[in-house]
């Protein structure tokens, strides 16, 4: 059988980084086996020790043992193994838009990415953005507007999904935490990967896998999350439940959530509580809905 791929990443929450290595695997379908470690611990640097010459989140080993420690390095090698997932568009023009893209977001926009670290666990009303903030704002609607336009996509960057989208999936966080102004029209895409299943499902679990990192917290006044509300499913006692096997693992019930007066079983607390995030993030759960 031939070995799965190792993703090593930070906190859900919080790690961008990770976010985008993240994506890159699930959005296409690509399995691997998921490694995470906490951040500002001694975690990340001690299981990185084993992905030499890695040293930041996320980083790959590849079937074959080759180490690759850079999103868009990962982008581009897992794309030329794996041609039909459609990482990055088929047709020339797009294609080329496309990683025109990703390279500008994985080496720019500094600014935004200092005044707003990502942070999934809140949103708040007002970050009072600098200009610098306010300048890579006008050059993604910029950017943004100019693959629109040269690709004719409704939705999307380059038509369907793409690794450009998955670079950007972070700023879309940041917009989200922090109230950043955008055109109508920007804004929608950011509530485009706001709604895409793989990143409601990284949140969700983001929401339920540590403790809060202080490094994150700030004092602006907060508002609800602008993704799509989730299904107000809670955590209850007890181990009766509809169904005798947790839907993700098939293993035997030990935790329980409770959703529209229905009580539903998993095999360990972590499969039960990010399904209480967000349950609709979740097609084996809803199945059982």
């Amino acid at each position: 059988m031939t070995q799965p791929y190792d993703l090593v990443i930070g906190d859900r929450a919080y790690s961008s980084w990770s976010l985008r290595g993240w994506l890159l695997f699930d959005a296409f379908g690509i399995p691997c086996t998921l490694h995470r470690a906490r951040l500002y611990t001694d975690e990340l640097p001690t299981l990185l020790q084993q992905f030499h010459p890695a040293r930041t989140a996320p980083t790959i080993r590849t079937p074959d043992g080759v180490v690759i420690p850079e999103s868009l390095a990962i982008a581009e090698e897992l794309a030329s193994r794996h041609p039909d997932a459609g990482l990055w568009p088929a047709e020339p023009k797009a294609r080329a838009i496309a990683r025109v893209l990703a390279a500008e977001m994985h080496a720019g926009f500094t600014a935004l990415r200092s005044h707003c670290p990502m942070n999934l666990r809140v949103s708040y009303t007002d970050c009072a953005p600098p200009q610098a903030v306010l300048d890579d704002l006008a050059r993604l609607e910029t950017i943004w507007a100019w693959a629109w336009d040269q690709t004719g996509s409704a939705q999307w960057l380059c038509g369907d999904y793409s690794a450009a989208d998955v670079f950007f999936a972070p700023v879309a966080t940041r917009i989200a935490t922090y109230n950043l102004p955008l055109s109508p029209r920007a804004m929608a895409y950011v509530k485009a990967h706001l709604a895409h299943r793989s990143f409601r499902q990284w949140r969700a679990m983001g929401l339920v896998d540590g403790a809060d990192q202080e490094f994150y917290r700030r004092d602006y006044p907060t508002r609800v999350w602008p993704g799509p509300a989730p299904l107000p499913a809670r955590a209850v006692e007890g181990v009766a439940a509809e169904n005798t096997a947790c839907p993700y693992s098939g293993k035997a019930v030990t935790h329980v959530l409770e959703l529209q007066g229905r009580r539903f079983g998993f095999c360990n607390a972590f499969c039960r509580d990010k399904t209480a995030a967000d349950p609709e993030a979740w097609p084996q759960f809803m199945a059982l809905l």
